[in-house]
C-alpha cells in the first residue's frame, strides 16, 4: 500500500469582522436634591477605577453642566452600573447606546 505524499487541502474562510458586544454611556444627571458628597461617594463606590479626585470633578460637572459620563464600556455592565447609580437615588439619563 502506498502512502500519498500530498495532504488533503484545506480551505479556510476568508476572516469576516468580528462583531464587537454593543457598547454604552453611563450619564448622572443634576438634580436639586443630591449632594456634591453623595455623588462623588456614590461613583466611588459603585464604578471600578474611580479615584476620589475623578468623582469629585465628575460631581461638579454634573453640577455646572446639568450631566457627566461617569462610565463608558459594555452594555451589560452599564446596565448594572446604571442600576446601582439609580438604587443610590442618584438622578440618571437612560443607558446611552454608542
Amino acid at each position: 500500500m502506498e502512502l500519498s505524499t500530498t495532504s488533503p487541502t484545506t480551505v479556510l474562510e476568508p476572516k469576516t469582522a468580528k462583531q464587537k458586544y454593543p457598547e454604552a454611556r453611563v450619564i448622572v444627571l443634576d438634580d436639586n436634591f443630591n449632594t456634591f458628597q453623595h455623588v462623588a461617594k456614590s461613583l466611588l463606590s459603585i464604578i471600578p477605577g474611580m479615584s476620589e479626585k475623578r468623582s469629585w470633578d465628575l460631581a461638579i460637572k454634573v453640577d455646572k453642566s446639568g450631566s457627566a459620563e461617569v462610565w463608558r464600556g459594555n452594555f451589560e455592565q452599564a446596565e448594572f452600573y446604571h442600576e446601582q447609580l439609580v438604587s443610590k437615588g442618584l438622578t440618571m439619563a437612560p443607558i446611552e447606546r454608542t
